[in-house]
């Protein structure tokens, strides 16, 4: 900046010189050094300001396109699942709420729903849509806390009622399974509605070396069938593959957290713009 355009600057400004002092030009000279090395340092705290805003609020709106598009998709599975294989549903009748093609579908619901608000609460730079937000990602997070919180503490009441869920279920209802029978075993199979006073089971029970031989599920033979009840292996399945679990877990985790920090910061940002019409700093194409 010009030398005398700053010393112009503070012999008009009565804050910064006074007329009265002999000396005027080297006090002009020593604030109007005063006043550039001032606004050189509110430009460069503005501009990393106005940065840090900008990058927040794209990773911000990224993310929530991610979102979106993974809801879609989700949706699309659980819709799919739905009308190709929504008999399976019923081989827990309590618990067809639980089944893979309703989880699918309300997952993908949430997931539309909430990265839609944060993706144009972000880009349009609305309060509404980034509170809204912010309520559902909270939401969100206290449904999981609290359905985490009961199935632990009422983990072997549930295990026992999901077990005598499924043996209700699986006499309306059979299915292929790997490498196992029935619930706890062999037997939940007998005298279902699809052989009514007959102890068959379906050829998916049957042995590979087995899997050949025409009825091997009718034969009556336990010993050309799986003797482990799909229960036990689907946990065992479950627990051998805990750490996949954990790290969804903590991406998912990782992820609210970030949306609600986000949020708050893009919202606070937003109000203190709207609120100081002279605060041009933070501005930024949409």
């Amino acid at each position: 900046m010009r030398e005398d355009i700053l010393i112009e600057f503070v012999r008009n400004n009565p804050y910064l010189y006074d007329k009265k002092h002999s000396d005027y030009k080297n006090t002009a000279k020593k604030n109007a050094e005063e006043v550039s090395f001032s606004i050189q340092d509110t430009w460069t705290h503005r501009k990393m300001g106005r940065s840090g805003y900008t990058c927040v609020r794209r990773t911000f709106c990224s993310i929530n396109v991610l979102l979106w598009l993974l809801g879609c998709g989700v949706l699309g599975v659980g819709i799919w699942l739905h009308l190709a294989h929504g008999g399976y549903a019923s081989l827990a009748p309590q618990f067809a709420v639980a089944s893979a093609d309703a989880i699918c579908i309300t997952a993908g619901v949430v997931a539309f729903v909430v990265a839609f608000f944060g993706c144009c609460g972000a880009w349009f730079q609305s309060r509404c849509m980034l509170v809204t937000y912010f309520s559902l990602v909270v939401f969100m997070f206290l449904v999981e806390f609290l359905l985490a919180t009961v199935a632990f503490v009422f983990r072997e009441n549930l295990g026992r009622t999901l077990r005598e869920e499924l043996i209700f279920g699986i006499e309306h209802h059979y299915n292929d399974s790997f490498h196992c029978c029935g619930v706890n075993n062999y037997e939940d199979w007998y005298d279902i509605d699809a052989w009514r006073g007959e102890k068959f089971v379906p050829d998916s029970c049957c042995l590979e070396q087995f899997r050949n031989v025409t009825g091997c599920g009718r034969s009556g033979n336990p010993d050309e069938w799986y003797m482990k009840g799909c229960a036990e292996q689907v946990q065992m399945w479950f627990v051998q593959r805990l750490h996949v679990v954990g790290s969804i877990g903590l991406v998912v985790a990782f992820i609210q957290l970030f949306g609600l920090i986000s949020s708050m910061l893009l919202f606070c940002t937003v109000r203190h713009k709207r609120s100081s019409p002279t605060y041009k700093a933070y501005d930024s194409p949409h």
